[in-house]
């Protein structure tokens, strides 16, 4: 019997998710939503240190969890790095990382800084190995594309949030062109595929909600690295990422039809970008929709988190998160 539940357990590990990780985006966009009301007078500061600390754990049991299937189940994790959509993952690692330093740099700026700077060479290393697996393949095929291939290039335009505090703005800006452009041109490939392909699995719908980050992120990133000068071109970024997330909301009523799947949490980080774009817009227009839209924009991604988080840990519970990857459409 004992060996029958231990077979079991380590078969659930072969099969621990790597986007279990967009969950530690989630909680860490958050986190830093939480920080920035805090910084703006409008909540307490225990809120935000009790966010950061449950996020760090977080994502400390999640990290050790699949580093202890690396080492147990190095073909199911070279199996998660040849799938279509599991690969795209691989790099909410490293962003994770990234936006822990974020919020971490108001407890030690040296542990930020290690954390900070050990995500983006990370980062970089995965989006070259990813960017050269799309390049040279016979596998890829426009069906596969959702808007999860955006995480490990555009990922990059994250990077440049930390370059002004950890680094210098020439890192910054060199990330920011990286993400920036792969942007644009991922952007017009899933709008083709779209709307002249059929339409993707019910399971990857959430991660449309990964289209608001890329210009919500791009505003905060290009704000910080422009002096945070609310100029044209930044206000370009923030209300295309407005019309985007007003879009998807608009199709809030399919989206709730989707049987609840880890898929989930890519609604979390994108709502969270766009929440702090607003504050960072409110900051500099003094305009109290911007601060309107930001707070609904929060309080909305805090009931989800609670919501996600619950399901979650119900379906850790009846042993159903573990399960192999779903087939692609062909």
């Amino acid at each position: 019997m004992a060996e029958q539940s231990n077979q079991a357990s380590n078969q659930r590990l072969a099969h621990f998710p790597i986007n279990l990780f967009g969950a530690v985006m989630g909680f860490s966009g958050l986190t830093l939503g939480t920080k920035k009301l805090v910084e703006l007078g409008h909540l307490p500061f225990i809120l935000f240190t009790s966010l950061a600390l449950l996020t760090v754990i977080i994502f400390t049991v999640i990290t050790l969890t699949y580093l202890l299937k690396v080492i147990k189940h190095p073909a199911e994790v070279k199996h998660d790095f040849q799938h279509p959509i599991a690969v795209n993952f691989f790099p909410a690692f490293s962003i994770s990382l990234i936006l822990i330093s974020l919020f971490l740099q108001s407890f030690s700026t040296t542990i930020a800084s290690i954390m900070w700077h050990l995500g983006v060479v990370l980062h970089f290393v995965l989006t070259i190995v990813i960017l050269n697996s799309w390049m040279h393949h016979e596998k890829w095929q426009i069906t596969h594309m959702n808007p999860a291939w955006f995480i490990p290039v555009v990922g990059n335009i994250l990077i440049p949030l930390g370059a002004v505090q950890f680094e210098n703005l020439e890192l910054g800006w060199f990330f920011f062109s990286i993400g920036f452009i792969f942007w644009l041109l991922l952007f017009s490939i899933v709008m083709y595929r779209l709307f002249f392909h059929p339409p993707m699995m019910k399971i990857l719908e959430p991660t449309l909600f990964i289209m608001i980050a890329p210009p919500a992120v791009g505003f905060l990133a290009y704000m910080a690295l422009n002096g945070h000068q609310l100029d044209a071109f930044a206000k370009v970024l923030y209300y295309f990422a407005l019309f985007l997330t007003i879009v998807l909301l608009s199709r809030l009523p399919q989206f709730i039809k989707v049987p609840f799947a880890l898929s989930w949490w890519a609604y979390t980080f994108p709502l969270a970008a766009m929440a702090l774009a607003s504050f960072s817009i409110y900051e500099q227009s003094q305009i109290g929709l911007h601060l309107i839209i930001g707070m609904g924009i929060l309080i909305g991604l805090a009931l989800l988190v609670i919501q996600l988080f619950i399901k979650t840990l119900v379906t850790i519970k009846n042993k159903q998160l573990c399960k192999p990857h779903p087939k692609p459409n062909p």
